[in-house]
């Protein structure tokens, strides 16, 4: 067997210091296009991906040698996970590298929403001096609901500990899961009791458009909504939707349904958004900071010298 390492995207050297000493050959080539990727993805043992590149079937088709394809980050949506299990190829993500950017990145969405940081500062480098307008929430005694209590729903629920919040959490794939950050309930107490609702949960068939006017509707109180997971797991129109209604308080947005300009200005729903001061945007950089760039690849290449030990 090779030890060939394709790498498609931008990686921290650190990983390709640390695959090279497990005797791997490492093809950094992170401006490869799709199918410049296809046509040589046959030479490879292994593939290192970021969420630009999408692994189909047919490329995992033509991967006739392909042992493990390595997803630097959490999510693996880009990646059909089925068929390349099928094809008996191992997969390895990293999200223990990003989860506390990611908690982090939320409480920082939460705390700026709840205090108007971003209008208030905007209105004064206008000229405007309003105190009452920008009367905030405090988040002590509020009701966190997580949905996905995974590493990046713990790691929210570990940076809210000193906050003095009641943190429920739902997930569907467990159960038992309840410690000292947060109290498993079903989703119908997430929406009886939730003031603020962080999403962590991938990107699937079921959870595309779980947030959408219907489900907005049941909430029994007003919310601060937070999104860090993925942006097709909220329908935008139904937040700002939700916010004309008084059903939302504020939304931070992390992710979108479309992503990058020039797409992202011809959405419907793009400039009600950018004019909304209920809406705090970043460009999907929750799980991107220094430090994770560092530790998911030292993350990935631990993974990866397991895979090697076991094969």
């Amino acid at each position: 067997m090779n030890k060939d390492l394709l790498i498609v995207d931008d990686l921290h050297p650190i990983f390709i210091e640390h695959t090279q000493t497990l005797g791997y050959t490492c093809d950094y080539r992170p401006t490869i296009k799709p199918d410049e990727a296809l046509a040589v993805i046959g030479n490879y043992t292994g593939l290192v991906i970021r969420s630009k590149f999408q692994v189909t079937r047919e490329f995992i088709d033509a991967a006739t040698q392909l042992k493990f394809i390595a997803r630097a980050g959490a999510g693996m949506d880009n990646i059909d996970e089925e068929y390349a299990k099928q094809k008996g190829i191992a997969l390895v993500n990293a999200p223990e590298g990003n989860m506390d950017a990611v908690g982090e990145h939320a409480v920082g969405m939460l705390l700026s929403l709840m205090n108007n940081l971003n209008r208030g500062d905007a209105q004064i480098r206008n000229g405007e001096w309003l105190r009452e307008a920008n009367r905030g929430y405090e988040l002590k005694g509020c009701t966190v609901g997580i949905v996905g209590y995974g590493h990046m729903g713990q790691s929210f629920a570990r940076k809210l500990k000193g906050f003095g919040v009641d943190v429920i959490a739902y997930d569907k794939y467990k159960t038992g899961f309840s410690d000292g950050f947060a109290r498993e309930v079903s989703m119908e107490e997430i929406v009886k009791h939730s003031e603020v609702l962080s999403l962590h949960v991938p990107l699937t068939k079921e959870t595309k458009a779980l947030v959408n006017d219907e489900y907005l509707f049941h909430f029994r109180k007003p919310i601060f909504l937070i999104n860090t997971s993925r942006g097709q797991v909220v329908n935008t129109q139904a937040v700002l939707n939700g916010i004309k209604a008084g059903k939302i308080l504020g939304a931070g947005l992390d992710v979108l349904e479309t992503e990058k300009f020039p797409v992202l200005a011809e959405q419907p729903w793009f400039d009600e958004l950018k004019q909304s001061d209920k809406v705090l945007l970043s460009p999907h950089v929750a799980g991107w900071t220094f430090d994770s760039y560092r530790k998911i690849s030292e993350i990935m290449a631990l993974k990866i010298k397991n895979l090697d030990i076991q094969t």
